[in-house]
Order: structure tokens, then C-alpha cells, then sequence
């Protein structure tokens, strides 16, 4: 019979939500990429920029829980980005800009710095 600390059972819960949020910013990233060859005004376009909104809107639920157990200053610096995110997803969708390389690069930061 297998005995595991309570330790433990969080340490892995962390880690699969951890996993679980690179895997989602990766796929965003894949998504917004190849609207991004595609065009603004592409069906690529707007699954991509629906799907980002869906994963930042999550995050910033999640950064804004007094639940999470990040340092209060990061939480704050990752919401200023999410929201910055969903502004410029904004932008593209309405057609104020086509630009997706700030979404995806600023996103590859954010998943590459997920531990």
C-alpha cells in the first residue's frame, strides 16, 4: 500500500497545474503563430485570439484569487501583463492593428518561465 504525505499530493497537484498552464500557453502560441501567417481576418485569426482570451481570462481569475500562492508582487506584474495580453488581442479582433508578434512573444516569456 502506497502512503503519501499531504506534502507530497500538493507538490504534484502544483506541478500538473503548472504543466497544465505551459501546455495552454504553448497552444495559444502554436494558434496565434499560425494566424499570424494567415492574416488578421483569417478563421485561424479568430480561433486563436479566442482561445488566448480564454486562457488569460482564466489566469487573471486565478492571479486574482487571494487563494494563489504566488508572491503578491508577481501576481500583480502577471495580471498587468494578462490584461495588456487582452488588450492587444482586442486590438487585432477589431482591427486596429495585425501585428500578433507582441501576443506570442510575450507569451513564449511568460510559459518559458512557468517552474
Amino acid at each position: 500500500m502506497y502512503q503519501f504525505s499531504y506534502a507530497d499530493i500538493q507538490d504534484d497537484s502544483i506541478a500538473d497545474a503548472k504543466d497544465r498552464e505551459r501546455q495552454l500557453l504553448s497552444r495559444s502560441i502554436d494558434l496565434l503563430t499560425r494566424a499570424s501567417e494567415v492574416g488578421p481576418n483569417s478563421r485561424e485569426a479568430i480561433d486563436a485570439l479566442m482561445f488566448t482570451n480564454r486562457v488569460w481570462t482564466s489566469l487573471l481569475d486565478d492571479l486574482g484569487s487571494p487563494e494563489n500562492a504566488l508572491p503578491k508582487e508577481l501576481r500583480a506584474n502577471l495580471i498587468s501583463i494578462g490584461l495588456w495580453l487582452l488588450r492587444e488581442c482586442e486590438d487585432i479582433r477589431q482591427g486596429r492593428t495585425d501585428n500578433f508578434e507582441g501576443l506570442i512573444e510575450v507569451s513564449q516569456i511568460i510559459r518559458d518561465g512557468i517552474q
